[in-house]
C-alpha cells in the first residue's frame, strides 16, 4: 500500500473508533435531514513529492481532473459563477447557490479582490525566502457581505528552500473542515496541482505538499462507503500526477496534466449523499 492508502485507512479508522460526534449540525442532506458526524481534530498529513509521494489513494478512485478544474476557475479565472464553474465540467457547487447564480463573495472572487494569487507569485519571485507567502481567503468582511458557505480550504503557505539542484517550493493546505469521503482526496491532489503550477511558473522544483485539517469528520450516512474501503485490498501501485509543460501560471489548461499509474483503481459502490 502507498502512503496515501496508510494515511486514509489510519485516518477512517480512528474516527470511526475515537472519534466524537458533533451536536446540532449546520450540514442537512438533500431530503432535509440533519447531516451529524464524527469528527477527529488537528489531523495532519506530509507527502515529498519529489520522492514520488502523492495523495492519490488505490482504494478508490479520486476526481482529479475535476478537482484541478476546480482550482483553475478559482485561482485563474478568480471567479464564484457557478455558470463559469459549469462551463469548466464542475457541477458540486450547484447546492450552494446562494440565489444570484454565485456561491457569494467567496473563494475565486475573494483571491480577485486582494489580488491574492498575484501578489504570491510576485513575492515568490521577487524574495522567495521570505516567510510571508500566504493566500487566505477566511476574510470576514467578504463572509459578511454575502450569504454563502464559509470557505473550508481556506488558506495556502509556501516556503521556498535551497536543494542541489536548485530551489525548491514546499506548500501546506489548511482546512478548517473536510468531508474525508467526499472530497478528503480530492482536496489533497488538486492542491498538489497548485503547487506544481506555482512552482513551475517560477521555475522552482517541487518539493513537499502538507495538509493540516482542523476538523476531519465522517458522515453518518457515509458509514457503509467507510465499511467498503475497509474491505478494499490496497494496490501495490504510486500513481502520479504529471506537469507536462512549463508556463505562465495562468495559462495552464487540464491538457497539461497527465495522471499516471491508476490501473486497478476503481469507484465505490457505496451511495454518497452531499452534505449541504
Amino acid at each position: 500500500m502507498n502512503l496515501a492508502d496508510k494515511y486514509y485507512i489510519q485516518n477512517i479508522q480512528k474516527i470511526m473508533s475515537e472519534g466524537s460526534w458533533d451536536e446540532k449540525p449546520r450540514p442537512k442532506y438533500p431530503d432535509g435531514e440533519p447531516a451529524y458526524s464524527k469528527f477527529i481534530t488537528g489531523v495532519f498529513e506530509e507527502y515529498d513529492i519529489s520522492k514520488g509521494e502523492f495523495p492519490i489513494p488505490t482504494i478508490r478512485n479520486t476526481a482529479i481532473k475535476t478537482g484541478i478544474r476546480e482550482i483553475f476557475w478559482i485561482y485563474q479565472e478568480q471567479s464564484s459563477s457557478l455558470d463559469v464553474a459549469h462551463k469548466m465540467g464542475i457541477n458540486w457547487w450547484d447546492e450552494w447557490d446562494i440565489g444570484d447564480g454565485t456561491i457569494g463573495q467567496r473563494y475565486g472572487r475573494t483571491i480577485a479582490k486582494y489580488q491574492l494569487m498575484d501578489k504570491l507569485l510576485s513575492g515568490l519571485l521577487k524574495d522567495p525566502f521570505s516567510r510571508r507567502h500566504i493566500i487566505n481567503m477566511y476574510q470576514y468582511s467578504d463572509l459578511e457581505e454575502t450569504e454563502g458557505l464559509h470557505p473550508c480550504a481556506y488558506e495556502v503557505l509556501f516556503s521556498v528552500r535551497k536543494g542541489d539542484d536548485g530551489l525548491i517550493l514546499d506548500m501546506t493546505l489548511i482546512q478548517r473542515s473536510n468531508d474525508y469521503i467526499v472530497a478528503g482526496y480530492i482536496n489533497k491532489i488538486q492542491y498538489v496541482a497548485i503547487l506544481m503550477m506555482v512552482a513551475e511558473h517560477c521555475n522552482y522544483k517541487v518539493g513537499k505538499f502538507c495538509h493540516l485539517v482542523q476538523n476531519l469528520h465522517i458522515y453518518d450516512r457515509h458509514f457503509d462507503a467507510v465499511s467498503e474501503l475497509l474491505n478494499k485490498e490496497p494496490l501495490d501501485i504510486q500513481p502520479k500526477l504529471i506537469l507536462k509543460e512549463n508556463k505562465n501560471f495562468y495559462h495552464y489548461t487540464i491538457d497539461d496534466f497527465e495522471i499516471v499509474g491508476t490501473e486497478g483503481i476503481t469507484k465505490l459502490n457505496s451511495k454518497l449523499e452531499l452534505a449541504i
